[in-house]
């Protein structure tokens, strides 16, 4: 995936890059370059199976001996990429928070 520094929904993220397309990057210090990582459809939703993520933030405090887990994000998608303007068209996608039993 190559992907711009500050993209947001999507916008500008090429899934299956080509050498040409990174060729024609201006300003490489602003991109990132990346191995897409393949999303089983693990979740049954009644249209059909979704893929999840779960994104999990961590702080690490001056005075903390390790990072603290601050908050999560659970994504689903039906589409090639995660994200809003990937799976505009498709329901029982989207994000939330996740909770897990300890």
């Amino acid at each position: 995936m190559l992907k711009p520094l500050f993209s947001f929904a999507g916008q500008g993220v090429i899934i299956d890059p080509t050498p040409e397309d990174v060729a024609r990057i201006n300003d490489p210090g602003n991109w990132i370059l990346q191995e897409k990582v393949a999303y089983a459809p693990a979740v049954e939703t009644p249209t059909g199976p979704a893929k999840c993520e779960i994104r999990l933030m961590y702080c690490w405090p001056d005075d903390a001996p390790a990072p603290v887990l601050a908050q999560n994000l659970a994504r689903l998608s039906k589409g090639k990429m995660i994200g809003v303007s990937f799976n505009n068209s498709d329901d029982w996608v989207g994000g939330s928070s996740a909770f897990f039993e300890y």
